[in-house]
């Protein structure tokens, strides 16, 4: 039976423990990376946030309203209109950020009239499966931008 001298086996331990600490460093960096994310649709109105923030696999959306893609104004319609177009334009930042509306778990609710919750509910429970439904935050306001009705803010994960 042949014995590795003890220099030998240092070193090779030396060599394993240096491996699985760049890797673990490197997980952790990637873990811990910002990315602030932004798109044409998004940039062409010149707001002051990213409509994302991705940290790690986690995507921190901005708070969307209704407002037609890429222009500052609301769709017609009111409430129910609204909260429609509020949940395609998540979709598509979520869509556009390797996410989906299936992989969302938290959203916060903004109403500038909380009477209107259960209008804004009856649309925004159709975006989701029923056994999937994200944890939610929903208070009225003073006030929205644009005079919208209703912004939602959301949390998605990313697949690694």
């Amino acid at each position: 039976m042949r014995f590795i001298s003890p220099l030998v086996a240092i070193i090779l331990l030396s060599v394993a423990l240096t491996s699985t600490t760049i890797a673990k460093q490197e997980n952790l960096s990637s873990a811990n990376s910002v990315e602030y994310l932004t798109s044409d649709e998004t940039t062409s109105l010149n707001l002051p946030f990213s409509e994302a923030v991705r940290v790690g696999n986690i995507l921190y959306l901005s708070g969307a309203i209704g407002n037609i893609p890429g222009k500052k104004k609301l769709v017609s319609g009111g409430i129910k209109a609204e909260t429609k177009q509020v949940m395609e334009n998540i979709s598509r930042i979520l869509q556009r950020n390797e996410s989906s509306l299936d992989r969302v778990v938290k959203c916060t609710v903004m109403l500038a009239d909380i009477k209107e919750w259960s209008a804004m509910n009856q649309v925004y429970v159709t975006y989701f499966s029923k056994k999937r439904l994200p944890a939610r935050s929903a208070f009225g306001t003073s006030g929205l931008a644009l005079g919208a009705r209703v912004e939602i803010g959301c949390i998605a994960t990313i697949d690694d």
